[in-house]
């Protein structure tokens, strides 16, 4: 087997390159940034050059590379098209010259809208793009569209994942549950909005072990890569206090407004025969370590 990864550097990108190292996958990269791994290639997404280091017939291109936070797109609309749609939809063309034999697409959580209580998102869950107001969700919005498309006029065989909130340890770029872990770490006090805000929090080795699973399917598929349960923002705060044995004062400061995402990984648990397997003690046990 062999894949083609963009965002080689990237922290998924990352610890996609370990698992499919112990796994002997063969991989061919890239990424914009300074390269740590000289296996791989430094080239822009958006360049035309691209095609040259694709492999021809490659069982899979995964395209993790993009502006991948909404901070990083917010009011800089222009740039977060131009990487995440026009780049994409380069890659698309080089696939299509390559004849890859599949295209693993990284959308996101955030493309779901209006959570209504404690009621859970599925891919079959209706979005509204009228209620977004985040740029970096409707880039992926529009890239998942152009894939839907491209697959009905004879592309490859196509998968979405849409990837919940990550964690895992590394320096920057933290979750909430890094944030909460280093504040209970160092702090005395941790103030929170909502101790009962939740997501589908998963550990960055489960999202590779997803898209790992992902590889060899057939047809076009979206699938929710996302925790098994709600955690809480009190839930991450309790389980850092105990594996540090540390007793910070706690507060809240909008208790009456905890914002909850509660989406279903039902379809990819199923039909990839995959299990997130870090729990939130063994995720932020790999914090500490």
């Amino acid at each position: 087997m062999k894949i083609f990864i963009t965002g080689t550097e990237s922290f998924v990108g990352k610890e996609l390159i370990a698992q499919c190292d112990k796994a002997n996958i063969q991989l061919v990269g890239c990424d914009i940034k300074k390269l740590t791994d000289k296996r791989f290639h430094q080239i822009d997404i958006r360049s035309k050059n691209i095609v040259d280091i694709i492999p021809e017939n490659v069982d899979a291109i995964v395209h993790l590379a993009a502006l991948s936070t909404d901070s990083l797109c917010r009011d800089n609309a222009y740039e977060c098209f131009d990487i995440n749609v026009m780049g994409t939809l380069n890659l698309m063309k080089a696939a299509q010259v390559k004849k890859a034999n599949q295209f693993i697409f990284a959308s996101t959580e955030w493309v779901y809208d209006s959570f209504i209580e404690n009621e859970p998102k599925d891919e079959t869950s209706l979005i509204n793009i009228a209620n977004h107001t985040s740029e970096y969700a409707l880039s992926k919005l529009v890239s998942e569209q152009n894939l839907r498309q491209k697959y009905k006029h004879g592309f490859c065989p196509v998968t979405i994942l849409r990837f919940g909130i990550i964690y895992g340890p590394r320096e920057s770029n933290w979750s909430a549950v890094e944030q909460l872990y280093n504040s209970v770490r160092n702090n005395d006090e941790v103030i929170v909005g909502a101790l009962k805000t939740g997501r589908c929090f998963i550990h960055v080795s489960d999202i590779v072990s997803g898209i790992i699973r992902s590889v060899g399917m057939s047809g076009f598929h979206v699938l929710n890569l996302e925790g098994n349960k709600l955690i809480s923002l009190g839930d991450i705060i309790e389980t850092s206090k105990k594996l540090l044995n540390k007793n910070p004062i706690v507060a809240e400061n909008n208790s009456g407004n905890p914002s909850i995402r509660n989406i279903s990984n039902q379809n990819a648990k199923k039909i990839l025969n995959w299990q997130p397997l870090i729990d939130l003690e063994t995720g932020i046990k790999s914090l500490i370590e």
